[in-house]
């Protein structure tokens, strides 16, 4: 990132590096290029600016879209509908419809009452629906618990012990293609140990279905893998090659059967960052406050998840600032819980310093709001 050009831009922004996307995108496909029975989408919720999905397309990569709005944004960013699946528990009549009438390549159904809508919604329109259902493996993901989607009490999906009934329900069903089972057991993952056990799950769940006499032609395992927000510089590309390799390693996939996986975070958050000027700095009697331009209304996962993203003061580096001080970083928004981060050292810091909130690509931009009647942050990716 170049601080002149930087400074040019009226802030908050969020400045997208589409150079270590790229060698993100290499990376994975590096790690699947000797598992042709792998199929990587991109989670789109993570970042649905039309310059990343582009490029994630052009990667060829498929998306996963959990509403309407992501399956059209997704198609015109050039995504083939025949690499889209759609996942989400409250698909409205319109949303499958649209993904009905695009053809897509499969609904991940999470309740037979939807499975039942999308059956007499095809019917209607003279279409036959792929679907995979969606089931909890009571997987704990061991992350924060509002990221948190195998577990049993979450609202995501069918409890293991009914996936077989289920099943029968689609195969009765005159629209529906039954193609396979859908897992996702969370995000913000650290630790493979959990997509092991997610394998383990899933293999036991095979052979009892197998001995039903009912064959899987499709797995997708989700996505979750996460990132390092502490150390973005050190750790600016995931470990793809070992996540990949838990799989090949631990899920004992048939010749016949396809694999998916639907990746968002890992793929986008550290080619992100959120760019902004410091408007005040206030010395209180015991504590001090950099107070910037930019609020939870650009980046809301501080005060919603107590999420770290590091603060770089771009402008202190550059005149080489040598002193330091420790403060609270925090926004314009009127909530208390506005704050970045709280007692963090950095540079000496002047108003109108550029201070950049690194790793903030995914759920970042995607989530901002209008809250105080503010406008949405822009964006530039370079």
């Amino acid at each position: 990132m170049n601080l002149s050009k930087l400074e040019q831009n009226e802030t908050p922004f969020y400045y997208y590096d589409l150079e270590l996307l790229g060698r993100t995108l290499q990376a994975i496909r590096q790690a699947v290029a000797d598992a042709p029975q792998f199929h990587v989408h991109y989670a789109v919720k993570a970042c649905a600016t039309p310059a990343i999905l582009q490029k994630i397309s052009q990667a060829g990569l498929g998306a996963d879209c959990v509403s309407g709005g992501e399956i059209v944004r997704a198609i015109e960013a050039g995504f083939p509908p025949s690499r889209i699946v759609y996942a989400g528990v409250g698909k409205t009549d319109r949303e499958i419809r649209i993904a009905l009438q695009h053809d897509i390549a499969a609904f991940n159904v999470e309740s037979t009452a939807e499975l039942e809508v999308i059956n007499a919604l095809a019917t209607e329109m003279g279409r036959k629906a792929r679907v995979a259902f969606r089931i909890n493996p009571n997987v704990d993901a061991h992350t924060h618990e509002k990221i948190t989607t195998g577990l049993n009490e979450n609202k995501f999906g069918i409890a293991m012990q009914d996936a077989c009934s289920a099943i029968r329900l689609a195969q009765q069903l005159e629209s529906i293609d039954f193609i396979g089972l859908h897992f996702h057991i969370g995000s913000q993952i650290t630790s493979f140990e959990p997509f092991v056990e997610l394998c383990h799950c899933i293999n036991a769940l095979t052979e009892k279905l197998e001995a039903e006499g009912i064959e899987v032609r499709s797995i997708n395992v989700g996505g979750g893998l996460g990132i390092d927000y502490d150390h973005p510089e050190e750790h600016p590309i995931p470990d793809f090659e070992g996540y990949f390799r838990t799989f090949k390693e631990h899920l004992r996939l048939r010749p016949s059967q396809e694999l998916h996986f639907e990746l968002g975070r890992a793929v986008v958050a550290q080619c992100g960052n959120l760019v902004s000027r410091v408007v005040y700095v206030k010395h209180g009697i015991a504590k001090h406050f950099i107070i910037v331009d930019a609020g939870m209304t650009d980046l809301i996962r501080p005060a919603m998840y107590g999420s770290f993203h590091k603060p770089v003061n771009m402008s202190a580096a550059a005149r080489g600032e040598e002193g330091s001080e420790v403060y609270d970083l925090v926004g314009p928004i009127c909530e208390s819980s506005d704050v970045f981060v709280k007692d963090y050292e950095m540079p000496l810091t002047q108003r109108g310093d550029i201070i950049v909130f690194r790793s903030a690509g995914a759920y970042g931009e995607i989530m901002a709001s209008q809250y105080n009647c503010r406008p949405l942050p822009g964006s530039i990716a370079e």
